[in-house]
């Protein structure tokens, strides 16, 4: 089993919820239940089972066959999201940290935090006018599942879940929705860096967790420079 393999195979074992771990990185993969319980050889209604929690943490056996499958899978459909992860995952370039915090001295609108970043509301723009946000995380997005456990998560919220996250490096979008989607707790906004066209998937999420979704085009050292006079 390879490096990247031996990673996915390892986060599902060592979850304390291995069934959400499972659901996380078969939507990432843009997988269907329908299509990994083809590939197991397993019902899909066990493969629903593993992922709601319903039934007991799956054995070592399984693990590796669900690992197995999802690269098999990925591989007959153009193998792009491997190839996407060994890209990132084997950069040579000098890493800034996988997230950093920075706290308001005084709370902001929703609505106030869109216009500042000068971003577009793609879901729930009726909730932004709701939400009031202390702070804000930058994530990069696709080393936070390469390099983050799940138990680590709770991390990017520092002092407060009143907090929006800002994720950079996306491609689609799906990955840090599908980090949300099986996360405990949930940021107040999410906010996609430079991006045109956002995964139908990562809209879905969005809409069910009712989590306003933005996206922003605006240099990201503006976007600090702005954000860090509140």
């Amino acid at each position: 089993m390879d490096e990247l393999k031996e990673k996915i195979a390892g986060e599902v074992t060592l979850s304390e919820s291995p069934g959400s771990t499972m659901k996380k990185w078969r939507e990432l993969f843009g997988i269907t239940q329908v299509e990994l319980a083809k590939q197991v050889k397993i019902s899909t209604s066990t493969i629903s089972d593993y992922e709601s929690n319903r039934r007991l943490s799956p054995g070592v056996g399984v693990i590796r066959r669900f690992v197995d499958a999802l690269f098999t899978i990925d591989e007959a459909k153009g193998g792009s999201v491997r190839q996407g992860l060994e890209k990132f995952s084997n950069s040579k370039e000098e890493k800034l940290p996988v997230y950093t915090i920075h706290d308001f001295i005084a709370p902001i609108s929703g609505v106030d935090f869109s216009r500042i970043i000068e971003s577009k509301v793609i879901a729930n723009p009726s909730y932004l006018d709701a939400v009031k946000i202390f702070g804000y995380t930058k994530v990069d997005s696709l080393r936070v599942l390469l390099e983050m456990s799940p138990s680590e998560y709770p991390k990017l919220f520092g002092s407060t879940t009143e907090r929006a996250f800002l994720f950079e490096h996306v491609s689609t979008g799906r990955s840090p929705l599908v980090v949300i989607r099986v996360a405990p707790i949930k940021p107040k906004v999410v906010v996609l860096h430079n991006i045109t066209t956002v995964d139908k998937l990562a809209v879905k999420i969005a809409q069910i967790e009712k989590i306003p979704l933005l996206t922003t085009k605006l240099d990201i050292k503006e976007i600090e420079a702005r954000l860090s006079k509140i």
